[in-house]
């Protein structure tokens, strides 16, 4: 068996990727899959830290959670991360790679391996401008951008491939991180420039994850929104954000594999 790579990549920071990973990991551990990961930051680590306080998180209040087999890579040989993943991944459904916020070789090379590609952006046109350039006064997408363009030559690397080894297409998904901020016209815009893009490079849209702070005060314990029987009372807004987990999950369209056995129904709120 072969773990489906989820990369999550983005080369700019502050767009959630990190905190998507973690919940996506977790989510996908609650529905019974085994999950590996590697945290290719060795010197923010933010997707190893969580784990970490996680497992702190266990032995102290003395219960188990679902997660992750997970490592950091620090080293500087391509060569060496790929054997790190296939030992790692080894009789695992899935191996998640979280990559810096910034231009990496490890983080480029990851991409072109991936089965899914999820690219977190923030609703402006700042964020947007990883992936293409608009025109300033019409917004149309004028040029794609360098990411965006090696996204394409893999997808199409990978077509031939899927032809002649039987590999999987790369499924590449831009999820819109914090939506609910945007003011009403810049958000349309931004709508209608993802649309025309996704239908030039390829890459599917899908809903993410809104700003909140609970995200960030759960890092220290390393508990997520689905962990509802360790967190006490949650209010309205938590609830809309485990919904929206959900759709970001759903949206992913992952390989999930029938024989495991979920921790707890994930598709319904109790």
């Amino acid at each position: 068996m072969t773990a489906h790579r989820i990369v999550f990549a983005n080369e700019k920071g502050g767009t959630g990727k990190s905190t998507t990973a973690v919940h996506v990991a977790i989510a996908l551990a609650y529905q019974g899959a085994k999950v590996a990961a590697i945290d290719l930051d060795p010197r923010q680590r933010t997707f190893y830290r969580y784990m970490e306080n996680r497992l702190d998180t266990e032995r102290r209040r003395e219960i188990a959670l679902p997660g992750t087999r997970f490592a950091v890579y620090d080293g500087n040989e391509t060569a060496e991360l790929d054997d790190m993943a296939e030992a790692i991944a080894e009789d695992y459904d899935f191996l998640i790679f979280d990559t810096p916020g910034r231009d990496d070789d490890f983080a480029r090379h990851v991409a072109t391996t991936a089965d899914t590609l999820v690219t977190p952006l923030n609703d402006s046109f700042i964020d947007f401008d990883l992936i293409g350039q608009v025109d300033s006064e019409s917004f149309k997408v004028k040029r794609l951008s360098f990411y965006a363009e090696l996204m394409w030559e893999t997808r199409k690397k990978r077509s031939m491939a899927t032809i002649q080894q039987g590999r999987r297409e790369l499924d590449w998904v831009v999820v819109r991180n914090r939506v609910q901020h945007v003011e009403a016209r810049n958000m349309r815009r931004i709508n209608e420039a993802l649309q025309e893009l996704s239908k030039r490079v390829g890459f599917r849209i899908s809903p993410g994850l809104s700003e909140r702070v609970i995200y960030r005060e759960l890092f220290p314990s390393g508990l997520t929104l689905l962990d509802k029987g360790h967190l006490g009372e949650l209010g309205t807004s938590h609830l809309v954000a485990r919904q929206e987990l959900r759709g970001l999950v759903a949206g992913l369209n992952l390989p999930m594999p029938a024989a495991r056995q979920p921790d707890f129904e994930f598709a319904t709120e109790a």
